[in-house]
């Protein structure tokens, strides 16, 4: 892990490692993704190109914050800041806990208006929409820009062919503070489409089939880019939709080509912003134009049309996987898992009932998703028994299905509207999952306890297949669905052309000595907990419920965290942590650390997924893989993360139900906890583990270098950003 080295209020420049070396000659070919990322690369020394794995510092066009933009007013604070480094870069949009009527969230929600107004920041209020629509809609999200939000969501600006990736708070902060912020470039991955969707298949069905068969990782950390001759058939809403689920399916980034299909719908917005208001064919000529909008216009669509950008014939991407939409029926995710996708029809032969449904958030709540599961509700009722929950992904998409007809044809088949924002989605405002209910959902995601109770069952489908479902009272296909012109229901016609280069596990890696910082522990050590779950994600670690609560303690998320995992885990540490003798070693961290599978921290943007497990006295977590987002959060709070894939497989073999992860203990306890002890020297790449029958086993692990150790001493960005503006004032 290697980045900035300095950085200061005005001069984020220093880094330990650079972009690739591009002396002209040879050339270096790159993908279209890392094209764009050379435009926002900045201080790169002459003649480097930018390449996958590079730790590079960029600026980004745009950087989104919605409702978590309190605490990163707090944040940067008090890192000393006080003025915006470009205003006009920022965004605000406030879009979670729009239902919540309180004083307590008016007032956090009037304070963040304030300082947008203060600084000339941009503002969308609540009920503007859903944030990540709003940037596409208003164009802050555009063709071949980068543009960050602390949202997981963000990859869904790549559906217009806008590099869009989630930063976390604490980067959010730096950002306002210096316009800047480090990345590493993600390893690149093609992932081609071809042929054309059957009739009522839709982009949801492409992106839950994708997350269902190519369920191993494919596609972990990686930013991916769509091609093949499937995608010039699929609307930009459908590419929206793929686009914004390449989060679950564990991507950082997941872009579309800028095609004829993306610049006529540019075009045909171009001329709905032109349009002249009230005025009639007669005098639709004597009415001056309206004034240009500042970020979709006619110069700038021109400019995208006369240097589109391509990826170079011989560009190298780490894996390519290939997805015969041809061969693609309708399919349902879950339950609670997008990693288990089902096509409908064997779903729907089971008839399992349903009590909720839902037709919201920025996955699939355009007009279009409304207009599809108007024509299916139409002349029809909800079923006796069963809440149907719709809200628009904005304001500008619920006008344009008022003036369609949608809308009012929903609500009068017992809809329930909901004001433009997430609500439900994650897990806030009225109309949760209860204890023993079934949900299907037109959403994102669909893990344990998001979307309501940690009990209850959650599936994800298309708007007409929530649509149908919610008039059936069960799980079923549309009417106007026709078995006989769809391909067998068996599962599609997929393969991975060249799988990745695995590189060597981080045991059997020989590096380089780091040296122990002072101040950073040579050692961790402590009792050893462990998960045996594969994709524990944000939700499990830090319940949503929580997440928009600004003033929640260090010591109440220490008390919540793990809780829709496991309900005992605080409890557990809490109890560990008690009994545990204080080192009189100063060069010794003591704690409870936690063990646990692969893609460990998937999910949201929330920090307080590594800051929970920080306060309840885990100072280390050691997993197959991380989850990025969770990774970049743990290094910006000082959450040591350490991969030891041969540990994990020893702890599986002995402890997981059957050996395999995803079912609990051998004795059905989902936190193992059998008086292992372990010490993790991480400075020199070593974790011994004592086993309960006396044997120590050794492992060999990736070093943490100087970087991630000084961010440790500092307690994380925050406190280092606060001492390089100290230092530059000095």
């Amino acid at each position: 892990m290697r980045i900035p080295a300095r950085w200061g209020r005005r001069s984020l420049i220093s880094l330990r490692g650079f972009a690739t070396v591009s002396s002209g000659s040879p050339r270096i070919p790159q993908t279209v993704i890392e094209k764009v990322v050379q435009r926002y690369a900045v201080d790169l020394p002459a003649g480097k190109a930018v390449k996958a794995g590079d730790y590079v510092m960029i600026r980004p066009e745009h950087v989104m914050t919605h409702d978590n933009t309190g605490p990163v007013i707090s944040k940067f604070k008090s890192i000393g800041a006080t003025r915006i480094h470009n205003p006009k870069q920022l965004v605000f949009t406030l879009d979670h806990d729009v239902q919540n009527k309180s004083s307590k969230n008016l007032s956090k929600y009037a304070s963040i208006e304030a300082f947008a107004r203060q600084h000339g920041i941009d503002f969308y209020p609540a009920g503007r929409g859903i944030g990540h629509q709003v940037l596409v809609e208003e164009g802050y999200a555009f063709p071949h820009t980068l543009t960050v939000a602390s949202d997981s969501h963000s990859n869904m600006y790549g559906g217009i062919g806008c590099v869009g990736t989630p930063i976390v708070r604490t980067d959010a902060a730096a950002l306002w503070a210096t316009g800047k912020t480090w990345w590493q470039v993600p390893r690149m991955i093609k992932v081609e489409l071809r042929g054309r969707l059957p009739h009522g298949v839709t982009g949801k069905d492409v992106i839950v089939t994708l997350c269902g068969y190519f369920n191993k990782d494919e596609v972990l950390n990686g930013a991916i880019e769509f091609t093949g001759d499937g995608v010039s058939a699929l609307s930009v809403d459908d590419r929206l939709t793929i686009a914004n689920m390449t989060t679950e399916w564990g991507a950082l980034a997941g872009v579309f080509p800028v095609d004829d299909v993306t610049l006529e719908w540019y075009e045909r917005t171009l001329k709905r912003l032109e349009f002249r208001t009230f005025a009639s064919p007669a005098v639709s000529s004597s009415i001056p134009p309206p004034p240009e909008h500042p970020r979709i216009n006619r110069a700038r669509l021109d400019a995208i049309r006369a240097t589109n950008l391509h990826s170079d014939p011989d560009a190298a991407y780490a894996s390519h996987l290939v997805l015969d939409l041809s061969t693609l029926v309708p399919h349902v995710s879950g339950p609670n898992s997008v990693k288990v996708s089902t096509p409908l029809p064997a779903l729907e032969s089971k008839h399992i009932p349903i009590q909720k449904a839902y037709l919201l958030s920025c996955t699939n709540a355009r007009a279009s998703d409304i207009a599809a599961a108007a024509a299916v509700i139409k002349g029809r009722k909800v079923a006796p028994g069963v809440e149907f929950y719709v809200a628009a992904a904005s304001s500008e998409v619920q006008l344009d299905a008022e003036k369609r007809g949608d809308w009012e044809t929903l609500v009068l088949a017992g809809a329930k509207p909901l004001p433009a924002g997430c609500g439900p989605c994650i897990g806030l405002g009225v109309g949760l999952l209860q204890e023993g209910e079934t949900g299907i959902s037109a959403t994102n995601r669909n893990y344990k306890g998001r979307m309501g109770h940690p009990n209850a069952q959650a599936y994800l489908a298309s708007p007409a297949v929530v649509a149908a479902s919610a008039i059936k009272g069960y799980i079923a296909s549309p009417d106007s669905l026709d078995p006989s012109s769809l391909p067998p229901p068996g599962a599609p016609k997929f393969s991975l052309v060249n799988p990745a280069q695995v590189e060597s596990a981080p045991d059997t890696v020989l590096a380089a000595e780091e040296p122990v910082l002072d101040g950073f522990p040579a050692s961790f050590s402590g009792p050893l907990l462990f998960a045996p779950q594969d994709n524990l994600n944000t939700d499990a670690l830090y319940p949503g419920k929580y997440t928009y609560q600004d003033d929640i303690t260090l010591a109440r998320q220490a008390e919540v965290v793990m809780e829709n995992y496991d309900p005992a885990f605080a409890t557990l540490v809490a109890s560990i942590r008690a009994k545990q003798p204080e080192s009189s070693d100063a060069f010794v961290k003591q704690g409870v650390v936690l063990v646990s599978g692969y893609n460990f921290g998937t999910g949201s943007s929330r920090e307080q997924a590594a800051t929970a497990l920080k306060a309840a006295g885990v100072p280390l977590v050691i997993a197959g893989s991380f989850g990025d987002i969770f990774k970049r959060n743990a290094i910006n709070n000082g959450l040591v993360c350490v991969e030891c894939p041969a540990l994990v497989a020893d702890l599986t073999r002995e402890y997981a139900r059957d050996g395999k992860r995803g079912a609990g203990g051998v004795d059905g306890e989902l936190t193992v906890d059998r008086g292992h002890e372990v010490d993790v020297r991480v400075a020199e790449g070593r974790v011994d583990v004592r086993w309960p029958s006396g044997e120590t086993k050794s492992y060999t692990v990736g070093k943490v270098g100087a970087s991630v150790q000084e961010l440790w001493i500092y307690g994380g960005l925050e406190g280092y950003v606060l001492k390089s503006i100290k230092e530059a004032e000095a």
